[in-house]
């Protein structure tokens, strides 16, 4: 873009020299004999630059100078004078003139200041344009954001500090944080003291507020140093997030409703949660049944994190996703030659969970040879590698899951009983999500705060008519279906709150039941779905297609 230049002096002869000195380096240059006409043009045109005599026909120069200050132009002025004096000078540069050039006006000397005085235009537009970007970041920030320098003098605030902190961001800046009387009782300031003389971040969690608006605010502070690119300390920047709501759903709980990832209020779920902590010190095998999609894997991961050492590794394993002998491989391992493939030795999952735990997720679909060597594994905690005769030990925690009626899979043949009670030492069943209902409320608002973040997104919550929905709907797949009824919604949700049209339509069906469907029934809703899909019915039952044909043949399902 052209650099626009205006000259103002009411010697023709002048401007004409000058002029020509500055259309010569490029510069777009404009010229006005006086006062009016330069004011004029300021009005019509954005100039980079002014050069301006001080003595105009029955005004000065240093009108203009001003002229150009209450307009708050970022525009450089430069004086010229015929007669130059001290007192002229400091005037001129007391009142913002950015030089002052003396005539006869030479060449170089014109070119050096005009470039100088771009040079800071530059400076100055880039400045202009970061504290732009600052201003635009705060005020989008729906949290507090209050930037301070060493000594707590505010620097910034946007417009959630009135909200929470009651500090006004037109009247506040230059004052300091100590001499304000906060609702935090001060220890914001403690939070930002603590940074500045640290240099690194402090949290404050869970600060009472004594708001009189609104009453039992409590809030997370976070202080973060601002350090230049030397480490060199410049202030500090207060982070305040509203915790309120958050903060009084759970104090009126009178249970704990989440552990380890896992929510709910129900009766049958506190006691789960009861009977994970009763074996936090018992290393027993343990066997987690239920239907698809009802949370058993972090069933496991609760049993692990709440045992005597949860440092030590967690290995899951999908036995129904591999093949008899992939399994076999994955599971104990093999040496270089066992089979076509194995180019080198292989340590197993069992060897990899030494001293820690083994989830065998859907062990129920495992093949009779490899039950009989899951069974000896389990009772003497020992195997041989796949094509090796040596005998490795190992100290494991074996936790399986099925979501198959494995009393009716021994009965038929199809799972051995010996397996069966060894792996049935404690059973926790979790519950079908239909059977649970009270907990549909926590896991929806779970699920909201999950994708609000993954999504970027503010949803507050669901409409009265999801709700409604989502307590009638049997849910055939459980947590997990709901967790995507969420995800879907969200994706289609352009408002704060989630409405039946977001919702997937096999929910928002009016002649929706609250019948649990069996195995059955479960397969065949899957299968019409995807329009008889083998690949798909199984990823939506979260199953694999070797298993689903297993289902389908035990249950006489054909197409």
């Amino acid at each position: 873009m052209t650099i626009k230049i205006l000259i103002v002096d009411d010697e023709e002869n002048i401007c004409f020299t000058l002029g020509r000195f500055l259309s010569d380096e490029g510069y777009d240059v404009t010229t006005a004999e006086d006062f009016n006409t330069a004011l004029q043009k300021i009005n019509q045109l954005e100039f980079d630059l002014v050069f301006a005599d001080i003595l105009l026909k029955g005004r000065t120069g240093i009108d203009i100078l001003k002229a150009v200050n209450k307009k708050n132009l970022n525009c450089p002025v430069v004086m010229i004078t015929g007669v130059p004096t001290i007192e002229t000078a400091s005037e001129a540069l007391r009142i913002g003139a950015f030089d002052y050039l003396s005539k006869p006006v030479l060449q170089d000397g014109l070119l050096k200041v005009a470039k100088a005085a771009l040079r800071y235009k530059r400076l100055v537009d880039e400045k202009e344009r970061y504290k732009s970007n600052l201003e635009a970041i705060f005020s989008s920030v729906k949290d507090v954001l209050i930037s301070v320098d060493k000594d707590l003098n505010i620097i910034e605030a946007n417009k959630a500090a009135e909200k929470i902190c009651k500090i006004f961001t037109k009247t506040s800046k230059g004052k300091s944080l100590r001499s304000m009387e906060l609702p935090c009782n001060g220890q914001c300031i403690m939070a930002l003291e603590k940074t500045i003389s640290l240099k690194k971040s402090v949290e404050y969690s869970q600060v009472s507020c004594s708001h009189d608006i609104n009453t039992g605010q409590v809030v997370n502070l976070t202080a973060s140093p601002l350090l230049d690119s030397r480490g060199k300390l410049s202030g500090g920047i207060l982070a305040i997030r509203d915790q309120t709501r958050l903060f009084r759903l759970e104090r009126d709980m009178k249970m704990r409703h989440t552990y380890h990832n896992m929510i709910g209020k129900s009766d049958a779920i506190q006691e789960i949660f009861s009977l994970i902590d009763t074996l936090a010190d018992v290393k027993t095998i343990v066997l987690i049944s239920g239907e698809s999609g009802t949370g058993k894997e972090l069933v496991a991961e609760a049993l692990h994190l709440k045992s005597n050492d949860p440092q030590k590794p967690l290995v899951k394993v999908n036995c129904a996703a591999l093949s008899e002998n992939l399994l076999e491989s994955e599971l104990f391992g093999h040496i270089k030659g066992a089979f076509s493939g194995a180019f080198k030795d292989r340590i197993g999952r069992f060897e990899h969970a030494d001293g820690g735990t083994i989830f065998l997720d859907e062990v129920g679909e495992i093949s009779p040879r490899m039950q009989l060597r899951l069974l000896r594994v389990v009772q003497e905690q020992e195997f041989e590698r796949v094509g090796d005769s040596a005998t490795i030990n190992v100290d494991v925690r074996v936790v399986a899951a099925t979501n198959l009626d494995l009393k009716k899979e021994v009965a038929s043949g199809r799972f051995r009983q010996d397996l069966y009670y060894r792996l049935k030492v404690v059973e926790i069943h979790l519950p079908p999500l239909n059977k649970r209902r009270e907990d549909i409320p926590l896991l929806v608002e779970h699920f909201i705060c999950i994708f609000n973040e993954q999504f970027e997104k503010h949803i507050k919550g669901i409409s009265d008519n999801v709700r409604q929905r989502f307590m009638k709907y049997s849910w055939p797949g459980n947590i997990r279906e709901l967790k995507h009824a969420i995800e879907h919604a969200f994706i289609l949700c352009k408002s704060n709150v989630i409405q039946l049209k977001h919702i997937p339509l096999e929910i928002s069906l009016e002649n929706t039941s609250v019948s649990n469907p069996t195995t059955k029934e479960e397969l065949l809703m899957a299968l019409n779905k995807v329009r008889w899909n083998k690949t798909k019915a199984a990823k939506v039952l979260s199953i694999s297609r070797q298993s689903l044909y297993r289902k389908m043949k035990i249950y006489k399902i054909s197409n």
